[in-house]
């Protein structure tokens, strides 16, 4: 329900304001009024496509980066200041990011690559998940009981689905069905192969058991590794690439769990850690040969990386932190403990994904009294 959300209410926002934000053409630091509530938003060409459909493709982006947030607080924060706070996050923090990136602002000015989202959405979400996450806290039971995945087959299903989906994120942006289009398509088939490998790897030798839960995470750690980097460097690099983002996604996820850390879908340890590992290998593995319009590797492009990343993490962080305390001030961002007892499937939303009856919830109630 969480990432439902994000399409109709960051979807919303982005049409009126949030486009406009990252796309305008005021400075380098933010997108002007240009295109607010869609004023010259048509179907003439911006590229190779026409207008309407940049702006619709560039939604998604700003809709996903939102929900992405959210894997880090199920389960504890209400559901009306989540709302509130993707409502206010996407058009203070992604449009301007991406506006860095991507809109001619001063991260693309200096020549950072950021093919798909590497910082704009990975490291950007990563960074506020983060944020949210110690802000809200951990919950009641963290540590104290073991949660584990509800449903394994479902897991499995959501990984093959982003990895499909994932196909349109990377070739597509190359805004056009070309030969930069069929680079990204197959470095996205490629590099989380690779990381799958490794990831499936690591797992024997540290349990000797391959679990189907790793090898999801697995996935979506070469997928996120390979989007800043998909149409700048060739498919054998990508290989590199995908292998090389295993080992510290693994590490990190492994460290995350013996800390207070509530992430409970590791959108730091895999998009975080991911899309930083990623950003920098980019700056170590493109080339020219696959992409005139990218550049070749250096110590220059990988400094220039690094500052995308420094910035975006940077920024995203404290003006998450400034969004979520000022929310506190209005409202509570917390569930009280007897609705977190409950489940915010039925407190927030009434109803459950699997029906308890009643004989269960007043169970649970008296337990919680």
């Amino acid at each position: 329900m969480m990432s439902f959300a994000a399409l109709g209410f960051v979807g919303i926002v982005w049409a009126f304001f949030g486009y406009s934000v990252a796309f305008g053409h005021s400075s380098s630091w933010c997108g002007g009024s240009d295109f607010f509530f869609l004023r010259g938003v048509d179907l003439g060409a911006q590229g190779t496509i026409p207008h309407l459909l940049f702006f619709a493709y560039q939604g998604t982006f700003a809709i996903i980066t939102a929900a992405l947030i959210s894997g880090a607080i199920v389960e504890r924060m209400r559901f009306g200041p989540y709302l509130a706070f993707i409502t206010l996050w996407s058009l203070f923090v992604y449009a301007p990011v991406a506006h860095w990136v991507w809109g001619g602002g001063w991260i693309g000015k200096l020549g950072a690559l950021d093919f798909a989202g590497g910082t704009v959405v990975h490291v950007n979400a990563a960074a506020a998940a983060l944020v949210c996450a110690l802000v809200v806290g951990s919950r009641r039971d963290y540590a104290r009981t073991a949660m584990l995945p509800q449903n394994v087959p479902f897991t499995l299903l959501g990984a093959g689905l982003l990895w499909l989906g994932w196909f349109g994120f990377n070739a597509g942006s190359a805004l056009g069905a070309n030969k930069t289009a069929a680079l990204a398509f197959a470095n996205t088939m490629l590099a989380p192969t690779a990381t799958l490998v490794v990831w499936t790897l690591l797992d024997l030798v540290r349990s000797r058991k391959a679990t189907a839960i790793g090898a999801a995470t697995g996935i979506v750690v070469g997928l996120v590794a390979v989007t800043p980097a998909a149409g700048f460097i060739g498919p054998m690099a990508a290989i590199i690439l995908g292998a090389v983002a295993a080992f510290p996604s693994y590490f990190a996820l492994l460290y995350r769990a013996r800390t207070r850390l509530d992430d409970s879908l590791d959108v730091v340890a895999a998009h975080g850690v991911g899309g930083t590992v990623g950003a920098l290998l980019t700056g170590v593995l493109c080339s020219k040969a696959w992409n005139a319009d990218g550049a070749d590797a250096s110590l220059h492009q990988l400094g220039v990386q690094f500052l995308a990343v420094a910035a975006t993490l940077v920024y995203s962080a404290v003006a998450t932190f400034l969004i979520v305390k000022v929310l506190g001030f209005v409202t509570a961002l917390r569930a009280a403990p007897q609705e977190e007892g409950l489940g915010l499937d039925f407190t927030q939303h009434g109803e459950d994904a699997y029906a308890r009856g009643e004989g269960a919830i007043l169970l649970l109630d008296r337990r919680n009294e």
